[in-house]
Protein backbone atom coordinates (compact mmCIF):
# COMPACT_ATOMS: atom_id res chain seq x y z
CA UNK A 1 0.00 0.00 0.00
CA UNK A 2 1.51 3.16 -0.79
CA UNK A 3 2.10 6.02 1.73
CA UNK A 4 -0.15 9.29 1.16
CA UNK A 5 3.26 11.62 1.60
CA UNK A 6 6.13 11.40 -1.41
CA UNK A 7 9.70 10.56 0.76
CA UNK A 8 12.25 13.53 -0.13
CA UNK A 9 16.29 12.65 0.79
CA UNK A 10 19.70 13.80 -0.04
CA UNK A 11 22.56 11.28 0.17
CA UNK A 12 23.24 12.48 3.60
CA UNK A 13 20.77 13.45 6.65
CA UNK A 14 17.50 12.64 7.44
CA UNK A 15 14.49 12.60 5.19
CA UNK A 16 11.25 14.61 4.61
CA UNK A 17 8.05 13.18 4.33
CA UNK A 18 5.95 15.18 2.22
CA UNK A 19 1.94 15.52 2.04
CA UNK A 20 2.11 17.22 -1.15
CA UNK A 21 0.33 14.95 -3.55
CA UNK A 22 -1.94 16.76 -5.71
CA UNK A 23 -0.97 20.36 -4.86
CA UNK A 24 2.31 22.74 -6.22
CA UNK A 25 5.26 23.01 -4.37
CA UNK A 26 7.74 25.42 -5.18
CA UNK A 27 11.24 23.27 -5.59
CA UNK A 28 12.76 26.33 -3.18
CA UNK A 29 10.64 25.29 -0.59
CA UNK A 30 11.88 21.12 -1.45
CA UNK A 31 15.54 22.48 -0.71
CA UNK A 32 14.37 24.29 2.14
CA UNK A 33 13.36 21.14 3.83
CA UNK A 34 16.64 19.29 2.38
CA UNK A 35 18.19 21.54 4.21
CA UNK A 36 17.11 21.54 7.67
CA UNK A 37 17.18 17.46 7.19
CA UNK A 38 20.72 17.81 7.13
CA UNK A 39 20.59 19.34 10.77
CA UNK A 40 22.51 16.62 13.28
CA UNK A 41 20.18 17.00 15.58
CA UNK A 42 16.60 16.49 13.62
CA UNK A 43 14.39 13.67 15.45
CA UNK A 44 13.72 10.92 12.79
CA UNK A 45 12.60 13.05 10.02
CA UNK A 46 11.28 16.70 9.28
CA UNK A 47 7.17 16.84 8.32
CA UNK A 48 6.21 18.97 5.06
CA UNK A 49 2.31 20.41 5.32
CA UNK A 50 0.60 20.61 1.97
CA UNK A 51 0.65 24.21 2.57
CA UNK A 52 4.34 24.35 2.18
CA UNK A 53 6.06 27.39 0.56
CA UNK A 54 9.11 29.06 1.35
CA UNK A 55 9.81 30.74 4.10
CA UNK A 56 12.90 32.69 6.15
CA UNK A 57 15.64 29.83 6.65
CA UNK A 58 13.08 27.09 6.63
CA UNK A 59 9.70 26.40 5.01
CA UNK A 60 6.27 27.65 6.36
CA UNK A 61 4.34 24.50 6.73
CA UNK A 62 6.96 22.23 7.97
CA UNK A 63 7.16 20.83 11.25
CA UNK A 64 10.81 19.94 12.83
CA UNK A 65 11.76 17.85 15.69
CA UNK A 66 14.53 18.37 17.13
CA UNK A 67 16.99 16.86 20.08
CA UNK A 68 19.07 19.43 22.32
CA UNK A 69 18.35 22.61 19.92
CA UNK A 70 15.62 24.74 18.60
CA UNK A 71 15.93 26.98 15.56
CA UNK A 72 14.80 30.40 16.56
CA UNK A 73 13.87 31.29 12.20
CA UNK A 74 12.04 28.11 11.84
CA UNK A 75 9.57 29.31 14.45
CA UNK A 76 9.88 32.52 13.43
CA UNK A 77 8.94 36.37 14.20
CA UNK A 78 5.24 35.91 14.65
CA UNK A 79 5.60 33.78 17.58
CA UNK A 80 2.14 32.44 18.60
CA UNK A 81 0.48 33.37 15.82
CA UNK A 82 -2.61 31.51 14.90
CA UNK A 83 -6.12 31.08 15.19
CA UNK A 84 -9.74 31.53 16.98
CA UNK A 85 -13.07 30.12 15.89
CA UNK A 86 -16.69 30.65 17.81
CA UNK A 87 -19.88 29.69 16.39
CA UNK A 88 -22.79 32.05 17.63
CA UNK A 89 -26.37 31.14 17.89
CA UNK A 90 -26.75 33.20 14.70
CA UNK A 91 -28.50 31.53 11.23
CA UNK A 92 -28.19 32.80 8.14
CA UNK A 93 -31.60 33.98 7.84
CA UNK A 94 -31.14 36.37 10.59
CA UNK A 95 -28.40 38.50 8.96
CA UNK A 96 -29.12 41.82 7.23
CA UNK A 97 -29.33 41.79 3.30
CA UNK A 98 -26.10 44.46 3.61
CA UNK A 99 -23.20 43.55 5.07
CA UNK A 100 -21.02 46.51 5.10
CA UNK A 101 -22.21 47.84 8.14
CA UNK A 102 -21.61 45.10 10.16
CA UNK A 103 -17.66 44.79 8.45
CA UNK A 104 -17.39 48.14 9.48
CA UNK A 105 -18.53 48.01 13.16
CA UNK A 106 -16.12 45.31 13.49
CA UNK A 107 -13.43 47.56 11.71
CA UNK A 108 -14.16 50.21 14.26
CA UNK A 109 -13.78 47.83 17.52
CA UNK A 110 -10.96 46.48 16.58
CA UNK A 111 -7.49 48.49 15.08
CA UNK A 112 -5.76 46.77 12.34
CA UNK A 113 -3.78 48.12 9.43
CA UNK A 114 -0.48 49.79 9.93
CA UNK A 115 -0.02 53.65 9.39
CA UNK A 116 2.56 56.39 10.00
CA UNK A 117 5.07 53.76 9.88
CA UNK A 118 4.05 51.81 13.51
CA UNK A 119 4.90 55.47 15.36
CA UNK A 120 2.81 57.44 17.06
CA UNK A 121 -0.74 57.92 15.15
CA UNK A 122 -0.74 54.23 13.68
CA UNK A 123 -4.30 53.63 13.47
CA UNK A 124 -3.56 49.38 13.81
CA UNK A 125 -2.44 50.32 17.61
CA UNK A 126 -4.58 51.93 20.58
CA UNK A 127 -4.09 55.43 21.10
CA UNK A 128 -6.30 55.53 24.23
CA UNK A 129 -5.63 51.29 25.91
CA UNK A 130 -9.04 50.27 26.68
CA UNK A 131 -9.64 48.66 30.53
CA UNK A 132 -9.66 45.15 28.88
CA UNK A 133 -6.10 45.42 27.22
CA UNK A 134 -4.69 47.08 30.23
CA UNK A 135 -6.16 44.26 32.79
CA UNK A 136 -4.78 42.23 30.07
CA UNK A 137 -1.26 43.55 30.12
CA UNK A 138 -1.24 43.92 33.79
CA UNK A 139 -1.11 40.27 33.72
CA UNK A 140 1.27 40.08 30.92
CA UNK A 141 3.73 42.50 32.29
CA UNK A 142 5.54 40.60 34.97
CA UNK A 143 6.53 38.22 31.98
CA UNK A 144 7.70 40.53 29.63
CA UNK A 145 9.52 42.38 32.34
CA UNK A 146 11.83 39.49 33.40
CA UNK A 147 12.26 39.14 29.76
CA UNK A 148 13.58 43.01 29.23
CA UNK A 149 15.72 42.40 32.69
CA UNK A 150 18.00 40.35 30.26
CA UNK A 151 17.33 42.05 27.13
CA UNK A 152 16.43 45.51 27.89
CA UNK A 153 16.47 46.41 23.75
CA UNK A 154 13.28 44.40 23.73
CA UNK A 155 11.70 47.26 25.45
CA UNK A 156 11.46 49.52 22.65
CA UNK A 157 8.16 49.48 21.04
CA UNK A 158 4.62 48.76 21.31
CA UNK A 159 3.16 46.20 23.95
CA UNK A 160 0.14 46.80 25.44
CA UNK A 161 -0.79 49.74 22.32
CA UNK A 162 -0.79 46.27 20.50
CA UNK A 163 -2.59 44.01 22.98
CA UNK A 164 -6.28 43.55 21.06
CA UNK A 165 -5.21 44.46 17.61
CA UNK A 166 -5.10 43.32 14.51
CA UNK A 167 -2.07 43.62 12.02
CA UNK A 168 -1.42 43.36 8.83
CA UNK A 169 -0.49 40.70 5.57
CA UNK A 170 -2.67 37.66 6.39
CA UNK A 171 -4.10 38.55 9.47
CA UNK A 172 -7.90 38.65 9.20
CA UNK A 173 -11.16 38.68 11.39
CA UNK A 174 -14.48 36.47 9.18
CA UNK A 175 -17.93 36.13 9.68
CA UNK A 176 -19.04 32.67 8.13
CA UNK A 177 -21.85 30.01 7.65
CA UNK A 178 -21.27 26.84 8.26
CA UNK A 179 -23.06 23.91 6.14
CA UNK A 180 -26.23 24.39 8.23
CA UNK A 181 -26.22 27.98 7.88
CA UNK A 182 -24.75 28.87 11.65
CA UNK A 183 -22.66 31.44 11.88
CA UNK A 184 -19.27 31.75 13.12
CA UNK A 185 -16.22 34.59 13.77
CA UNK A 186 -13.32 33.83 12.81
CA UNK A 187 -10.11 35.47 13.47
CA UNK A 188 -5.90 35.00 12.58
CA UNK A 189 -3.11 37.09 14.16
CA UNK A 190 -0.58 36.71 16.65
CA UNK A 191 2.09 38.45 18.70
CA UNK A 192 2.04 41.99 16.76
CA UNK A 193 5.43 43.66 17.33
CA UNK A 194 6.88 42.42 20.54
CA UNK A 195 6.56 39.13 19.34
CA UNK A 196 8.68 40.17 16.47
CA UNK A 197 10.82 41.60 18.36
CA UNK A 198 11.64 39.06 20.25
CA UNK A 199 11.85 36.12 17.13
CA UNK A 200 14.48 38.92 15.81
CA UNK A 201 16.67 39.16 18.70
CA UNK A 202 17.13 35.66 19.03
CA UNK A 203 17.58 34.79 15.64
CA UNK A 204 20.57 37.09 15.80
CA UNK A 205 21.91 35.65 19.03
CA UNK A 206 21.88 32.22 17.20
CA UNK A 207 23.80 33.16 14.68
CA UNK A 208 26.47 34.90 17.10
CA UNK A 209 26.33 31.88 18.77
CA UNK A 210 27.06 29.66 15.21
CA UNK A 211 29.90 32.02 14.42
CA UNK A 212 31.56 31.87 17.89
CA UNK A 213 31.58 28.25 17.76
CA UNK A 214 32.63 27.91 14.30
CA UNK A 215 29.66 26.14 12.72
CA UNK A 216 28.69 25.86 9.25
CA UNK A 217 25.17 25.49 7.84
CA UNK A 218 23.56 25.56 5.10
CA UNK A 219 21.95 28.31 5.55
CA UNK A 220 22.44 31.64 8.05
CA UNK A 221 19.01 31.55 9.13
CA UNK A 222 19.24 27.51 10.54
CA UNK A 223 21.78 29.00 13.42
CA UNK A 224 20.13 27.19 16.45
CA UNK A 225 20.06 27.50 19.80
CA UNK A 226 21.67 24.38 22.10
CA UNK A 227 19.66 22.99 24.77
CA UNK A 228 21.31 23.95 27.99
CA UNK A 229 22.69 27.19 27.27
CA UNK A 230 21.37 30.42 29.02
CA UNK A 231 20.60 31.71 25.73
CA UNK A 232 18.11 28.73 25.09
CA UNK A 233 15.91 29.25 28.37
CA UNK A 234 15.73 32.50 27.89
CA UNK A 235 14.38 31.96 24.05
CA UNK A 236 11.92 29.04 25.80
CA UNK A 237 10.78 31.33 28.49
CA UNK A 238 10.27 34.43 25.80
CA UNK A 239 8.74 32.18 23.25
CA UNK A 240 6.16 30.87 26.16
CA UNK A 241 5.26 34.45 26.80
CA UNK A 242 4.91 35.42 23.06
CA UNK A 243 1.93 32.64 22.74
CA UNK A 244 0.50 33.56 25.72
CA UNK A 245 0.20 37.35 24.73
CA UNK A 246 -1.08 35.85 20.93
CA UNK A 247 -3.55 34.00 22.36
CA UNK A 248 -4.77 36.99 24.71
CA UNK A 249 -4.46 38.84 21.98
CA UNK A 250 -7.02 37.27 19.89
CA UNK A 251 -9.82 36.31 22.48
CA UNK A 252 -9.42 40.31 23.53
CA UNK A 253 -10.16 40.83 19.71
CA UNK A 254 -13.29 38.27 19.66
CA UNK A 255 -14.61 39.70 22.50
CA UNK A 256 -14.65 42.45 21.16
CA UNK A 257 -15.92 41.90 17.25
CA UNK A 258 -19.11 39.94 19.48
CA UNK A 259 -19.64 43.61 21.36
CA UNK A 260 -19.36 44.64 17.94
CA UNK A 261 -22.10 42.89 16.24
CA UNK A 262 -24.57 42.78 19.61
CA UNK A 263 -24.48 46.49 19.40
CA UNK A 264 -24.91 47.04 16.09
CA UNK A 265 -28.65 47.21 15.86
CA UNK A 266 -28.43 44.84 12.86
CA UNK A 267 -29.17 41.65 14.73
CA UNK A 268 -31.19 39.64 17.20
CA UNK A 269 -29.94 39.30 20.74
CA UNK A 270 -27.18 36.37 20.27
CA UNK A 271 -25.49 33.55 22.10
CA UNK A 272 -21.68 33.67 21.82
CA UNK A 273 -19.12 31.02 22.20
CA UNK A 274 -21.73 28.13 21.65
CA UNK A 275 -18.86 25.92 20.85
CA UNK A 276 -15.02 27.67 20.35
CA UNK A 277 -11.65 26.50 19.00
CA UNK A 278 -8.18 27.89 19.43
CA UNK A 279 -4.57 26.97 17.63
CA UNK A 280 -1.47 28.39 17.70
CA UNK A 281 0.31 27.16 14.28
CA UNK A 282 4.01 29.50 14.70
CA UNK A 283 4.94 27.77 17.72
CA UNK A 284 7.68 25.47 19.49
CA UNK A 285 6.65 23.11 22.32
CA UNK A 286 7.64 20.03 24.44
CA UNK A 287 6.34 16.89 23.47
CA UNK A 288 6.74 13.03 23.38
CA UNK A 289 7.15 11.33 19.87
CA UNK A 290 8.76 7.87 18.73
CA UNK A 291 9.72 7.09 22.74
CA UNK A 292 11.50 10.18 22.86
CA UNK A 293 11.08 14.20 24.71
CA UNK A 294 11.57 16.28 21.76
CA UNK A 295 11.52 19.81 20.81
CA UNK A 296 8.72 20.11 18.02
CA UNK A 297 9.02 23.70 16.06
CA UNK A 298 5.57 24.08 13.74
CA UNK A 299 6.43 26.69 11.53
CA UNK A 300 3.02 27.18 9.74
CA UNK A 301 1.66 23.86 10.83
CA UNK A 302 -1.51 22.91 13.41
CA UNK A 303 -0.96 20.32 16.05
CA UNK A 304 -3.50 17.63 15.40
CA UNK A 305 -3.38 14.92 17.91
CA UNK A 306 -6.33 12.29 17.97
CA UNK A 307 -9.14 14.32 19.10
CA UNK A 308 -7.78 17.69 19.26
CA UNK A 309 -10.03 20.45 16.83
CA UNK A 310 -8.13 23.19 15.19
CA UNK A 311 -8.41 25.59 12.38
CA UNK A 312 -7.48 25.57 8.51
CA UNK A 313 -8.50 28.93 6.86
CA UNK A 314 -8.69 29.04 2.89
CA UNK A 315 -7.65 32.22 1.09
CA UNK A 316 -10.20 35.54 0.78
CA UNK A 317 -13.11 34.11 -0.73
CA UNK A 318 -12.26 30.88 0.03
CA UNK A 319 -13.92 28.13 2.31
CA UNK A 320 -12.08 27.28 5.80
CA UNK A 321 -11.75 24.27 8.06
CA UNK A 322 -12.67 23.26 11.45
CA UNK A 323 -11.14 19.60 12.05
CA UNK A 324 -10.43 17.27 13.95
CA UNK A 325 -6.80 15.59 14.47
CA UNK A 326 -6.49 12.37 13.70
CA UNK A 327 -3.19 11.66 15.70
CA UNK A 328 -0.83 10.60 12.84
CA UNK A 329 2.18 9.47 14.42
CA UNK A 330 4.73 9.99 11.09
CA UNK A 331 3.59 14.36 10.70
CA UNK A 332 4.28 14.45 14.05
CA UNK A 333 0.41 14.36 14.89
CA UNK A 334 -0.09 17.84 12.79
CA UNK A 335 -1.58 19.16 9.61
CA UNK A 336 -1.15 22.54 7.44
CA UNK A 337 -2.18 25.85 8.83
CA UNK A 338 -3.98 27.07 5.55
CA UNK A 339 -4.05 26.92 1.88
CA UNK A 340 -0.15 28.41 1.61
CA UNK A 341 1.18 30.36 -0.74
CA UNK A 342 1.63 29.47 -4.10
CA UNK A 343 3.43 32.67 -5.27
CA UNK A 344 4.89 35.81 -3.57
CA UNK A 345 3.42 38.68 -2.58
CA UNK A 346 5.06 40.51 -5.47
CA UNK A 347 4.00 38.02 -7.65
CA UNK A 348 0.35 38.31 -6.99
CA UNK A 349 0.21 41.91 -7.48
CA UNK A 350 1.99 42.07 -10.65
CA UNK A 351 -0.39 38.87 -12.12
CA UNK A 352 -3.73 40.07 -10.57
CA UNK A 353 -6.16 42.82 -11.06
CA UNK A 354 -8.54 44.57 -8.73
CA UNK A 355 -10.86 43.09 -11.20
CA UNK A 356 -9.26 39.92 -10.45
CA UNK A 357 -10.16 40.13 -7.16
CA UNK A 358 -13.38 41.34 -7.46
CA UNK A 359 -14.59 38.19 -9.25
CA UNK A 360 -12.53 36.19 -7.15
CA UNK A 361 -14.10 37.42 -3.69
CA UNK A 362 -17.67 37.68 -5.07
CA UNK A 363 -20.10 37.43 -2.31
CA UNK A 364 -17.98 38.40 0.27
CA UNK A 365 -17.89 41.68 2.11
CA UNK A 366 -14.43 42.61 1.93
CA UNK A 367 -12.20 45.32 0.51
CA UNK A 368 -11.52 45.05 -3.13
CA UNK A 369 -8.93 47.85 -3.50
CA UNK A 370 -5.54 47.15 -5.12
CA UNK A 371 -3.80 47.20 -1.59
CA UNK A 372 -5.40 43.76 -0.57
CA UNK A 373 -4.59 42.15 -4.07
CA UNK A 374 -1.44 40.19 -2.52
CA UNK A 375 -3.71 38.56 -0.45
CA UNK A 376 -6.70 37.53 -3.66
CA UNK A 377 -7.39 34.17 -3.12
CA UNK A 378 -5.40 33.12 -6.20
CA UNK A 379 -2.24 33.85 -4.59
CA UNK A 380 -2.56 30.79 -2.75
CA UNK A 381 -2.61 27.39 -3.11
CA UNK A 382 -6.94 25.51 -3.99
CA UNK A 383 -7.84 24.71 -0.54
CA UNK A 384 -9.92 21.78 -1.26
CA UNK A 385 -6.85 20.41 -2.97
CA UNK A 386 -4.72 21.16 0.33
CA UNK A 387 -6.92 19.43 2.40
CA UNK A 388 -7.50 16.43 0.40
CA UNK A 389 -3.51 15.88 0.65
CA UNK A 390 -3.98 15.44 4.05
CA UNK A 391 -6.90 13.11 4.48
CA UNK A 392 -4.83 11.12 7.00
CA UNK A 393 -3.99 13.82 9.60
CA UNK A 394 -7.36 15.24 10.31
CA UNK A 395 -11.03 15.14 9.24
CA UNK A 396 -13.20 17.48 8.38
CA UNK A 397 -16.19 18.66 11.50
CA UNK A 398 -17.15 21.67 10.05
CA UNK A 399 -16.93 23.72 6.82
CA UNK A 400 -16.99 27.42 6.91
CA UNK A 401 -17.99 29.68 4.14
CA UNK A 402 -16.84 33.63 4.52
CA UNK A 403 -19.64 36.11 4.08
CA UNK A 404 -17.58 39.18 5.44
CA UNK A 405 -13.89 39.47 5.87
CA UNK A 406 -11.57 41.83 7.37
CA UNK A 407 -8.41 42.81 6.46
CA UNK A 408 -5.32 44.86 7.80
Amino acid sequence: MSKPYELLQRESGRPVKAWVRGVPVDPRAVDQLLDVAQLPFIHRWVAAMPDAHVGIGSTVGSVIPTVGAIIPAAVGVDIGCGMMATRTSLEASQLPDDLHRLRSRIEKAVPHGRTAGGRRGDRGAWGKIPSRAAAAWARLEPGFEAIVAAHPNLRRGATVEQLGTLGTGNHFIELCLDEEQRLWIMLHSGSRGVGNRIGRAFIELARREMERKGIDLPDRDLAYLSEGSIHFDEYTAAVGWAQDYAATNRQLMMEAVVEALRSSNELPPFEAAVEAVECHHNYVARERHYGAEIWVTRKGAVRAGEGELGIIPGSMGAHSFIVRGLGNPESFESCSHGAGRVMSRTEARRRFTTADHEEATAGVECRKDPAVIDETPGAYKPIDAVMAAQADLVEVVYELSPIVNVKG
